[in-house]
């Protein structure tokens, strides 16, 4: 799942998490004046006011500010000029390596909690630092390296890094649920098979957003009022980085901040491996259980999972989501593996396994958050395997209800999908010298909605530059199914269709609900939908679970590329790039998305074999995703009934509460009570805390949350320069220490080798 799927309504409008604002409603404008309050500026705007940190930064003209404001789907008129020619060799591979940190961040993220995040802030910074340096070093005299930079050039950077840094969701989830399940090889063995699906996937999901630009950031954007929140704040950053002297200072300041916050976490993430329960892991029960000479207690609190971990990049993360999702993470570990898991072992309705090997000293040593075999069915289930079913279903329920809050929007988007193909048809009849009155008239549309394209006709992608591609990739998907995986073309051709489906209902999401991508109601419910179809043909178990995955895997790679390549095309809208040119940038970085995500898959299944074995009891990734998508799966295609009793009515009374929340959110909490909003507790996330065993990455965000929330109570200004900089470092940081952590154990120079596991319970972290 992205990270966007639990923000909620703790987005700041301008594409920053923002924790000291209530949601704006439906019929405010998107954009909030950061004038209004100055303790809530996010860094995509923040500039505007006078920010005076280390008296680099002078007040930036107010009234290019209120000039977007006034009207946000048009195109910024205040650019500097540019070579014709923006897609430079230095652009796209800077960010194609920015990306690709993000990418290799986001497997170590992902199946450590089942959160990644995108590469749009970061490569647009970073990108921003490192070609800058090159212009100024080599000058005009080394052209590839050198010459002129400036912010459509600065979009090439991002649009690359964000379609270079994607693809990564499903080798956290569908993929490793299918070795789980012994439904394929091994990842080594399989390598190719999963490149060949990659690829034509990842580009399924480049050709199909390429017509998406036209339908939603220019035909319908003010019509549904398509905001695009994150790109918006990216195309707003770029501007501002690029605003003569004092936008470079600034950009120099936030990337300082963010090259040592990612240096910082790095490190950190690499050495605390040889000595984990000192500079990485505080197992304070631990500590009391030897100090109080093995005093029962503390060893019981140990045993499920109380401990604090500095991991910068769930500080970093708290840092961006606020409060509000921060607590409610929190308090969601604190209502499944404080309250429920403990008194379900009470009661003798889930139960342990020991883990103390014999060793007296560590007698009691329990582990309650098993999933392999022996502890993962329903007559005899561990803790985490009954709080799995409750936590899943609350999630799927939330996402559906979410989507569902939405349907004016969406039955407005399929209307104006209806207007546009009329329109298609009444011009092409035209052109053959005919006049179909009924289309012109359902073409139309209300002059107030148009909005004006910032591309002119030569600088568009032609339908023959697409087109093609789109009906290859979905040819190619067809045959690497069926020739790789034994998926029949109907099943293939249903899963083509539930991506397009999905797809279109991803992008309208992310550009008007505050940046909420639906990934996870769209994956599970083409697992549900290819359930259901695989039940008809009567198939065995297994197989019916390997086209379930692959289906589903199908669905929401698509529906996860095209909407974050959608909103490049925003940035590039606002940013009045050539859609031409940030295309074939898209392709690139896609180019190097398909083969780089596999890739970093392998290193972690081979460095930690137990990701893909369902019977290891203990393991450095709980991978809550592919728990989640495995569940589906057996669930959707299993004869009988797998869940204990006890879970199965648990989690319908639970997604009953968490839909209900999401209703009263939306319908009670309006008015002079949205002020309620700001508290009220975000559903995503507490079902999101019932899948992960893990209590230490909610302690973690509330860590981060809380000091950001003060620092920008305290400092505003210095908080609008350093904040998400020094937050998205943090998170890239970490991810990347823990691609050197699998090298260094593939490699035998680990700290499980030459490591001390002094401090950590039963002598093991």
């Amino acid at each position: 799942m992205s990270s966007n799927e639990v923000l909620d309504e703790n987005v700041q409008m301008v594409g920053q998490i923002n924790p000291n604002v209530p949601p704006l409603t439906e019929k405010e404008n998107t954009f909030k004046h950061p004038e209004h309050d100055s303790s809530t500026m996010s860094p995509g705007y923040g500039y505007e006011k006078e920010i005076d940190v280390d008296e680099t930064t002078k007040e930036l003209d107010q009234d290019q500010v209120a000039d977007f404001l006034s009207d946000p789907f048009r195109p910024f008129d205040d650019l500097p000029d540019e070579p014709s020619r923006i897609i430079t060799i230095r652009a796209v591979f800077v960010g194609a390596c920015c990306g690709a940190l993000v990418n290799a961040s986001n497997i170590y993220l992902g199946l450590k909690t089942g959160w990644t995040f995108t590469a749009n802030l970061f490569g647009a910074i970073a990108g921003f630092a490192v070609v800058k340096f090159f212009s100024k070093t080599f000058g005009e005299n080394f052209p590839i390296l050198g010459g002129s930079f400036g912010p459509r050039e600065n979009n090439i950077i991002q649009t690359s890094a964000t379609a270079a840094g994607g693809l990564s969701s499903v080798f956290v989830s569908a993929f490793p649920a299918l070795y789980q399940l012994n439904l394929l090889d091994t990842p080594k063995n399989d390598f190719w098979k999963i490149v060949s699906l990659t690829v034509v996937a990842g580009y399924f999901g480049f050709f199909f957003a390429t017509p998406l630009r036209k339908f939603f950031i220019v035909y319908v954007a003010r019509e549904l009022r398509l905001i695009f929140p994150t790109p918006s704040a990216t195309a707003m950053t770029i501007r501002s980085m690029h605003q003569a002297v004092t936008g470079e200072k600034i950009a120099k300041l936030k990337m300082k901040a963010l090259s040592l916050a990612f240096s910082g976490a790095l490190l950190l993430r690499v050495v605390s491996q040889y000595a984990i329960g000192i500079l990485w892991d505080w197992h304070i029960f631990t500590w009391f259980y030897i100090w109080g000479h093995h005093h029962n207690l503390a060893l019981a609190v140990e045993n499920w999972g109380w401990y604090i971990e500095f991991t910068p990049a769930f500080i970093g993360s708290g840092m961006l989501v606020g409060l509000n999702v921060s607590i409610s993470f929190f308090m969601g570990s604190v209502l499944a593996w404080g309250i429920i898991g403990p008194a379900l072992v009470h009661n003798n309705v889930a139960w342990g396994i020991d883990i103390s090997g014999g060793d007296p000293e560590w007698e009691g040593a329990i582990t309650f958050a098993s999933l392999s075999l022996k502890a993962s069915n329903k007559d005899h289930p561990s803790p985490r395997y009954w709080l799995l079913w409750p936590g899943v279903l609350m999630m799927i329920a939330v996402s559906f209800t979410e989507l569902a809050m939405q349907w004016k929007i969406i039955l407005y988007a399929f209307r104006a999908l209806y207007r546009g193909i009329a329109n298609g048809i009444y011009h092409t009849a035209k052109a053959a010298g005919k006049e179909l009155g009924f289309f012109k008239r359902a073409g139309q549309q209300e002059e107030d909605d148009l909005v004006e394209d910032s591309a002119p006709p030569h600088q568009l992608v032609k339908m023959w530059m697409w087109m093609p591609g789109l009906l290859l990739s979905i040819i190619c998907i067809c045959i690497v199914l069926g020739v790789e995986f034994k998926m029949p073309v109907g099943m293939s051709l249903l899963s083509v269709f539930l991506a397009f489906f999905f797809s279109f209902l991803a992008i309208q999401c992310t550009g008007v609900t505050a940046d909420i991508t639906p990934l996870t109601a769209a994956s599970k419910a083409s697992q549900i939908v290819l359930g259901g179809a695989t039940k008809g043909e009567h198939w065995g178990v297994t197989h019916a679970q390997k086209l379930n995955l692959l289906g589903g895997a199908i669905a929401s790679m698509g529906a996860n590329q095209s909407s974050d390549l959608t909103s490049d095309f925003r940035v590039g809208f606002l940013l009045r790039t050539p859609p031409n040119q940030q295309w074939f940038a898209q392709g690139i970085g896609t180019l190097v998305a398909v083969f780089l995500a596999p890739a970093m898959f392998q290193l972690f299944t081979t460095a930690y074999p137990c990701i893909i074995d369902i019977n290891a009891d203990t393991c450095a990734f709980s991978a809550p995703s592919v728990s989640a998508w495995r569940a589906v799966a057996v669930a959707v295609t299993d004869p009988t009934f797998p869940i204990p009793r006890s879970s199965g009515i648990f989690a319908i009374v639970f997604a009953i509460l968490g839909s209900a929340m999401v209703l009263l959110r939306h319908h009670v909490w309006v008015g002079r009570l949205a002020w309620v909003r700001t508290y009220h507790p975000n559903m995503m996330c507490v079902g999101l805390a019932f899948v992960l065993p893990q209590t230490v990455y909610g302690t973690a965000m509330v860590m981060g949350s809380t000091a950001a929330y003060y620092w920008a109570k305290r400092n505003p200004k210095s908080f609008d320069v350093y904040g998400y900089a020094i937050a998205a470092g943090l998170i890239a940081g970490e991810g990347i220490g823990g691609v050197i952590n699998a090298v260094f154990q593939v490699a035998g120079i680990s700290g499980d080798k030459y490591g001390t596991n002094v401090a950590c319970p039963v002598n093991a972290c």
